[in-house]
């Protein structure tokens, strides 16, 4: 067993996932957006997101790493219907009312915010360009040398960028019932800006795809 090889993919997924993890995207928007405008339970699950979308994506890549280099057509439509969710999502944000107190004092389902953030996840043609042109090569050099060196960089990076995401849940919360409205309504409005600008630039990802078929 080449235990420096397994530690090694340890680390590079723990350094590789707090930098994504805190680095501003749609998921981690999307994060600040289910905390502040449901409750702590919606913004951690929508943090779980990575679980369900990177999981299968890391196996699949894995194994069929030039299947999207080959295909642009597949990253051109996800792009266009990550947009089109980008969008709606953040004309939303500015419709988004502090909740009020007899809000917070029912039961909020948190199957929705889940939903949205591995809606999210999925129509982000950031995350296949990743794990199908970088993480899925990396992974399948390394698995020759050392079996589980793969499956430790895929497992600390999916559990690492799931925590620190939810340590941002957590910190918003904390924040969230001493914040004055204006400040609430500009913190959403900034995630709005920041959909809508993460809308326009898979649109953009999508035209220079279109480009290249």
């Amino acid at each position: 067993m080449e235990t420096d090889l397994i530690l090694a993919s340890v680390f590079a997924g723990l350094l590789l996932a707090i930098i994504e993890g805190i680095k501003p995207g749609p998921l981690l928007t999307m994060v600040i957006r289910e905390t502040l405008s449901g409750d702590l339970r919606s913004g951690l699950w929508t943090a779980t997101a990575p679980i369900f979308t990177d999981g299968p994506l890391i196996i699949v890549s894995f194994f069929f790493a030039s299947l999207i280099a080959d295909n642009p057509g597949v990253l051109v439509t996800i792009s266009i219907l990550g947009a089109a969710f980008m969008l709606k999502m953040g004309i939303e944000c500015f419709k988004i009312e502090p909740p009020s107190i007899a809000i917070l004092l029912e039961p909020i389902s948190s199957r929705r915010a889940f939903g949205r953030g591995v809606l999210t996840n999925l129509l982000n043609p950031n995350v296949y360009v990743f794990w199908f042109l970088i993480g899925g090569p990396i992974m399948a050099a390394s698995v020759e040398a050392e079996p589980l060196a793969p499956i430790a960089y895929a497992v600390s990076f999916i559990l690492c960028i799931i925590l620190v995401k939810c340590a941002v849940a957590f910190m918003i919360y904390r924040l969230r019932d001493g914040m004055p409205i204006h400040i609430y309504k500009a913190v959403l409005a900034a995630c709005g800006i920041a959909m809508i600008l993460f809308a326009a630039g898979y649109l953009g990802f999508a035209w220079t795809q279109i480009q290249a078929i």
